[in-house]
C-alpha cells in the first residue's frame, strides 16, 4: 500500500505533504467557472504546497474556455484543455484525469455543488486506500434527479456488483498511478464513464473507501444529465460494457 498523506498542525488547518491535481470537466459553465477556479485555489493553497487545476472545456458554446484561458495566463497552476466540440461528460472527465501530473488526483465538477473543504474528509483515508469516493449526504438535487441517481447506482450494482452507493458523485480522490493503470481500459465517454471507471478499479484489485461529503444546489446554469440523448447514450454504454464483460471478462 502506498504511503499516505502526512498531516502537520493538528490544531490548525491540515497541511498535506503531497501534491494534488484538481481536475474537472466544464460545458457551458461561464457563470460558474471563474468562481469555481478561485474557490479551488483558495481551498488548496493553504493545504498543498504543490497543486494544479486542470479544466477541460468540452466544446462549450459560451465563454467557458476563454474565462479559463484568461485565468491561466495569470496563474500557471491553472491549465486549460480544450475539446473542439462537445464529446460528452465522460470524454471530458477522461481528458481531465489523463492530463493530471501530481501525486493525487481529485476529480470534481465545475458547478460549485461540492464543498472543496471536504478534501479534509478524504485525505486521511488515502493513506491506506487506492481510491476514496465521496457520497452526497444528503444530495441537494431535485427529487427526480435524486431518484434517477439512485436507480443508476442500483443498475451498476445489479450488472457488475457493488462498487459504491453514489456512483456518479463527482468528488473522488485517486492515486495518479491507479488512473494511469485503469483509464486506458475505460471505453465509455458518456454518463457511464464514472460507473465503468469504478467497476474497472474494483476488478483490478484496488481498494475503494467511501466517505460522506456535503452537497448543495447548483448556483447557476443547467445540468445536461437529464437530456434524452445523454440518457440514451448512457444506457447504450452500460449494456455494451455488460456485454463485453460477459464475453471477454477482464
Amino acid at each position: 500500500m502506498r504511503s499516505g498523506a502526512n498531516i502537520e498542525g493538528e490544531n490548525s488547518m491540515a497541511k498535506y505533504n503531497r501534491s494534488i491535481s484538481v481536475t474537472m470537466p466544464a460545458y457551458n459553465e461561464e457563470p460558474n467557472i471563474e468562481s469555481m477556479i478561485n474557490y479551488v485555489i483558495e481551498t488548496m493553497e493553504p493545504r498543498f504546497d504543490d497543486f494544479e487545476v486542470v479544466v477541460v472545456d468540452d466544446g462549450s458554446k459560451d465563454r467557458t474556455g476563454a474565462v479559463v484561458e484568461d485565468i491561466a495566463k495569470r496563474d500557471r497552476r491553472v491549465r486549460l484543455v480544450k475539446h473542439p466540440k462537445n464529446l460528452g461528460y465522460g470524454a471530458a472527465a477522461f481528458s481531465a484525469m489523463s492530463n493530471a501530473t501530481k501525486d493525487l488526483v481529485l476529480f470534481t465538477d465545475s458547478d460549485l455543488q461540492f464543498y472543496l473543504e471536504d478534501i479534509d474528509a478524504l485525505m486521511p483515508w488515502i493513506e491506506n486506500h487506492d481510491v476514496v469516493v465521496g457520497y452526497r449526504a444528503p444530495r441537494r438535487d431535485p427529487f427526480l434527479r435524486v431518484l434517477y441517481g439512485k436507480g443508476w447506482s442500483f443498475l451498476i450494482t445489479l450488472f457488475f456488483g457493488y462498487v459504491a452507493r453514489d456512483v456518479d458523485c463527482a468528488f473522488k480522490l485517486f492515486h495518479r498511478e491507479v488512473l494511469e493503470d485503469v483509464l486506458p481500459k475505460v471505453i465509455a465517454r458518456g454518463a457511464t464513464f464514472s460507473g465503468e471507471l469504478l467497476v474497472r478499479i474494483k476488478r483490478s484489485g484496488y481498494s475503494i473507501k467511501e466517505v460522506p461529503v456535503r452537497h448543495r444546489e447548483r448556483p447557476a446554469g443547467a445540468p445536461t444529465g437529464a437530456r434524452l440523448d445523454v440518457i440514451t447514450r448512457a444506457f447504450k454504454e452500460l449494456f455494451l460494457l455488460r456485454w463485453k464483460f460477459w464475453f471477454r471478462p477482464e
